[in-house]
């Protein structure tokens, strides 16, 4: 069970330049019919590109844009985005939301005697738990999270098992 995130803000900008396209061509349109004087004429628009030959700069300037945007679009739609829910392991395929999982992991982190704060960051192969200390020695508090930490994915059970990795940051310094 592999979740990926919807694609749409790519397609919710190209719909929104489709209709805005689409809205300009129906007004001018409507005023060819009405017989009003349209706000781009198409005579002007034809005779323009009428005039323009393929070895021209603002052709080939408005090829490479056409290019790179065709390309963004593909690669929004091709590559993968951060998964939304997490596969664990068991008989009955099952999944955990990154919310979820990332503030089970900070209950874990933040429940450590010593710990008066804890951030929990979620990357593809590593779990990064930033804590805050009010003591001035930290000795051993940061493997005491790691531990926390570790216990608690062994409670979930992962299919793909992170890294855990600590920063411990005291309040005070020893003086």
């Amino acid at each position: 069970m592999k979740r990926r995130p919807r694609r749409s803000i790519p397609a919710t900008l190209t719909a929104i330049v489709l209709l805005a396209a689409c809205a300009l061509v129906a007004v001018i349109a409507i005023q060819m019919l009405l017989g009003e004087t349209p706000w781009i004429r198409y005579d002007t628009v034809a005779g323009a590109l009428h005039d323009m030959r393929w070895s021209d700069v603002v052709t080939a300037i408005a090829g490479g844009v056409a290019v790179l945007l065709g390309s963004i679009l593909v690669s929004a739609a091709i590559l993968p985005g951060k998964p939304t829910v997490l596969p664990l392991r068991g008989d009955p395929d099952s999944g955990a939301s990154r919310r979820s999982y990332r503030s089970t992991l900070h209950a874990a982190a933040s429940t450590v005697d010593g710990v008066s704060g804890a951030t929990v960051k979620l990357k593809p192969r590593t779990v990064t738990a930033r804590v805050s200390t009010g003591r001035t020695s930290t000795d051993g508090l940061a493997d005491a999270v790691r531990g926390a930490v570790e216990h608690r994915l062994d409670q979930i059970d992962p299919v793909l098992r992170p890294a855990v990795k600590v920063k411990v940051r005291a309040a005070r310094s020893a003086s």
